[in-house]
């Protein structure tokens, strides 16, 4: 397995990652933990050390699953969590928590994540998503005082725009961004990709197989269970499977020259 850091960190992980959410949340129920922890020490047999999850996945039940599973892997793997969510509502759906980025509210969830973890220090740290009430200045420093404490080791964001991007790094560098990135979306090559570049960020991408569609194994007829949250996208509509159907058997086109170059340098898994 070849091994990539993350952009001018000195954070190191494998080119692939594997991203754990399935195993507890949104595509279908909670899957076996036995089969689980299983798969996860295969995949460190195989070198991956970088392992992605998030207090949400559940809530909770996917950083427990991670935390045990790794705990004989400890000293070899990354691990990858997010903050950003409030839990204190009883409905747990995919999308149903609310933003929560308050620099008080994401120590609180920190602590426990740790305890989850089993671990004392959390290899990176994204903001899942985003919180419009709260400064992303704000956000940054409380992530800051946390790796001052030794508490995090790298900082980072999913799914935010240049701007945030540009002023979160202004207050604590940001290790990695981690957003949507395949064949299937593209959109980050127009501004995303060329900030991340200029501030030596690393990406992270997530779906690169287009939420399973590039994979040729979904079309028209396949039948989502409603505990998939696939079951409400757009894209996944019998008739959006099967216009976007024409992607999978259309010739790969390769991003070019020195942007090429660029994404061999960086982590293409989770």
């Amino acid at each position: 397995m070849q091994k990539r850091k993350l952009g001018k960190s000195n954070l190191e992980v494998s080119a692939i990652g594997l991203g754990c959410m399935g195993m507890s949340f949104s595509y279908g129920p909670p899957k076996d933990k036995q089969e689980m922890t299983a798969l996860l020490h295969a995949a460190v047999e195989r070198g991956v050390t970088f392992f992605d999850t998030a207090q949400v996945y559940g809530p909770f039940i996917n950083e427990e699953l991670i935390g045990e599973a790794l705990v004989p892997f400890r000293k070899q793997v990354v691990i990858a969590t997010k903050f950003g969510f409030d839990f204190s509502g009883s409905d747990t759906r995919p999308g149903a928590a609310a933003l929560n980025s308050r620099p008080e509210h994401i120590k609180q969830t920190i602590e426990a994540s740790l305890k989850r973890l089993k671990i004392e220090t959390i290899d990176l740290l994204y903001q899942h998503r985003v919180d419009p009430n709260i400064p992303i200045e704000d956000v940054a420093g409380a992530v800051k005082e946390l790796i001052q404490q030794g508490k995090v080791k790298h900082f980072g964001l999913s799914e935010a725009g240049v701007q945030t991007i540009r002023r979160a790094h202004a207050v604590q560098p940001v290790a990695a961004l981690q957003s949507e990135y395949s064949l299937w979306w593209r959109r980050p090559e127009v501004e995303v990709l060329p900030t991340l570049e200029a501030l030596g960020i690393g990406l992270v991408p997530y779906s690169p197989l287009g939420k399973g569609f590039l994979t040729s194994k979904i079309n028209k007829k396949t039948i989502f269970d409603s505990t998939d949250f696939r079951y409400t996208l757009p894209r996944f509509t019998p008739e959006a499977c099967q216009v976007n159907q024409a992607l999978i058997t259309r010739s790969v086109i390769s991003p070019t020259g020195s942007r090429q170059q660029w994404l061999r340098s960086r982590s293409l898994g989770c």
